[in-house]
């Protein structure tokens, strides 16, 4: 099945359309979820998130929902699965979100499948730009999702999140031996 027939696409807000431009033209205050705030393998960083001065109080389709997808339209088109934490952020224009209206597929299992290789080396197929490579939402819709069971998309959810979880607590303990080779090595050479 092609993503369009289970999911709305649309792209995130142009921002400068409702920027202030001065501070007595700031109306309302939104978290912005920008490139820095995702990481290559499809979690949120730790990056805070900007605020977004706007010119006006902006609808709600505009905002990210528990459940939403959320594609790089830009390479390398990292996907992202907006849980609880993550809602309510306005989303800007170099962003896809994705919206399932079906339930024969689980978001977060869309959202690990679209972050697969094979999947972002097809968008590279159907790339616009020189520079830097884009897709758009007609590329994104013709994507072919996998029929998989859903007990299967469970568990594949599961061990995928299994994954990301030991991924993190391997980054933080290199973090924590580098911290101790350098107190080690600055105390063998008597170093403060």
């Amino acid at each position: 099945m092609k993503l369009g027939q289970v999911a709305g696409i649309k792209t995130g807000l142009v921002l400068t359309r409702k920027k202030a431009e001065v501070d007595y033209d700031v109306k309302a205050q939104y978290r912005l979820v920008t490139l820095k705030n995702i990481s290559l393998d499809g979690t949120f960083s730790d990056e805070a998130f900007e605020l977004f001065q706007s010119n006006d109080e902006l609808d709600a389709d505009h905002f990210t929902q528990v459940g939403d997808i959320l594609v790089r339209l830009s390479h390398p088109y990292t996907t992202v699965y907006i849980q609880e934490e993550q809602q309510g952020l306005l989303i800007p224009s170099y962003f896809a979100v994705i919206r399932l209206y079906s339930s024969v597929v689980a978001p977060a299992f869309v959202a690990w499948y679209l972050n697969t290789e094979r999947v972002k080396n097809e968008l590279l197929k159907h790339q616009t730009g020189t520079n830097i490579p884009t897709t758009n939402k007609s590329a994104l819709a013709q994507v072919d999702i996998p029929r998989v069971p859903i007990e299967k998309q469970r568990m594949i959810i599961e061990l995928n999140a299994l994954h990301q979880k030991e991924i993190g607590l391997y980054q933080q303990l290199i973090k924590e031996k580098q911290k101790l080779n350098t107190l080690v090595t600055y105390t063998i050479a008597n170093i403060s």
